[in-house]
């Protein structure tokens, strides 16, 4: 099964649950599942930043495993981790292979490989 998880929830979602459950998971080879896809939203963005422990460690295991990362646009633009405009802006200051962009963008980065579930957290 293939999934695509989406980091919503306000807080430290993405360093709570993704640090600490699914990233050991996925390091690990136990996490029962093929991720195709992350993307965050709101302060779960930060995860991402360059030098980030679990950032640095979930890019390591994206680059692996071939899990696109992306931030929401707007959120990251406002967490100063994108330099743009939304619908038109790239990352920065962020771990290697993130993206950013918003759902169409999502849309078409999942469509060559679509998930059979999207898990929102």
């Amino acid at each position: 099964m293939k999934v695509a998880y989406v980091f919503s929830t306000s807080g430290h979602t993405a360093s709570y649950k993704m640090g600490k459950m699914i990233l050991p998971q996925l390091e690990s080879g136990t996490h029962g599942v093929d991720v195709i896809g992350m993307f965050f939203f709101d302060d779960n963005n930060y995860v991402l930043r360059k030098g980030d422990p679990i950032g640095e460690r979930l890019a390591k295991v994206a680059k692996e495993q071939g899990i696109m990362l992306m931030m929401c646009d707007q959120c990251a633009l406002e967490r100063q981790l994108a330099e743009g405009e939304p619908g038109n802006c790239t990352p920065s200051g962020v771990v290697d292979g993130v993206m950013v962009g918003c759902f169409p963008d999502l849309y078409s980065a999942l469509a060559g490989n679509p998930p059979d579930q999207v898990i929102t957290l």
